[in-house]
């Protein structure tokens, strides 16, 4: 009999278990225990916000051991396919390997898919892996609302690695290199141009890339695009320290080429270790997470506040007529909390 039974009482089961029994749980790396903390973290119940912060609070001592990849690229470059391929390896390798993977929401329907995890198949049936899709939630950033959170969670579980799938690049997708140690880039072979249609940010601030689909017909194609973005790194990136973000090929499909990715991380993660970089950014991270915390912190007080709550709707309509500039009906919003616009 687990510590844990399966939940029969809906998705708000959770609420029932006791903050230190949970956390018991996760240190003991219990799975039901893991999920259903992360559900919790991830609540937007104002009830469950205190429990959640208590839960943080009881690993805080037991997280950060995780090597943290964020895994980027453009849709179509087989970030899942990669992940569960990757993800085999490390496995058999003897690791632990959580993987998060963020899927967009839907802007009309705010519901979300959350097909990665059914693209991991293989991995998902890998005892020592433990796979967590999430839905975006309108967040930008192309990760969820508590990623960050989630990550700590993971290692206090005894992951040893844990992998963060974005949902795609676009033009705010980097701010998951602002929660790991690496940042690995898939490219796509024959997108049209040098740059695979990534945003030039993202070239800049990725350690290492590689275009996968380097098999059959494809190999060739895989091989140019690889010439062509070293070509465009030249000109694009400039190292930090001595470091040259590689790119490299390798195909999900077949296997090739994923473990020379790792081996490309690993490097990455040894010298920003030994260079004093990796703790640094570990620093600035901490400080990034809180900025977030009390930037959300503020936009929730504000949203729940009695007075804007009475203002809000009679200056919306305004705005929207046309009565009312917008700049103007802010600065009553934050005049009746208090603050000064």
């Amino acid at each position: 009999m687990t510590p844990f039974p399966p939940s029969r009482a809906g998705p708000k089961r959770h609420t029932a278990v006791a903050v230190p029994a949970l956390a018991a749980g996760i240190l003991r790396s219990d799975r039901t225990a893991l999920a259903r903390g992360i559900t919790l973290i991830e609540s937007r119940r104002s009830a469950d916000r205190a429990r959640a912060d208590e839960l943080l609070q009881r690993l805080a001592l037991h997280a950060g051991g995780a090597v943290r990849v964020g895994i980027s690229g453009p849709p179509g470059a087989g970030k899942s396919t990669f992940i569960d391929a990757l993800g085999l390896q490390l496995c058999s390798a003897g690791k632990r390997v959580a993987v998060l993977s963020v899927d967009p929401s839907s802007p009309v329907t705010h519901g979300s898919i959350l097909g990665d995890k059914a693209r991991m198949e293989r991995l998902s049936r890998e005892p020592n892996a433990f796979i967590r899709p999430s839905p975006s939630g309108g967040e930008l950033g192309g990760v969820a609302r508590r990623t960050r959170e989630t990550i700590a969670l993971c290692e206090a579980a005894g992951y040893d690695v844990v992998l963060v799938e974005t949902v795609g690049v676009g033009q705010s997708e980097v701010v998951v290199r602002g929660m790991v140690d690496c940042f690995l880039v898939l490219l796509l072979a024959g997108a049209g141009d040098e740059l695979q249609g990534i945003k030039k940010g993202v070239i800049e601030l990725a350690d290492v890339l590689a275009v996968n689909k380097a098999d059959g017909e494809n190999r060739g194609r895989a091989d140019v695009a690889q010439r062509q973005v070293s070509r465009a790194l030249h000109y694009l990136s400039a190292p930090e320290g001595l470091w040259q973000a590689p790119v490299l090929t390798c195909s999900a499909l077949t296997g090739e080429g994923v473990a020379e990715v790792w081996q490309a991380v690993e490097r990455f993660v040894a010298q920003a270790r030994a260079s004093g970089a990796f703790a640094a950014r570990r620093r600035a991270q901490a400080l990034a997470w809180l900025d977030a915390l009390v930037t959300d912190g503020v936009r929730e007080a504000f949203a729940a506040h009695p007075d804007v709550q009475r203002l809000r709707r009679e200056l919306e309509l305004k705005v929207a007529a046309g009565l009312v500039p917008a700049p103007a009906a802010a600065r009553l919003l934050l005049n009746a909390t208090g603050w000064t616009a």
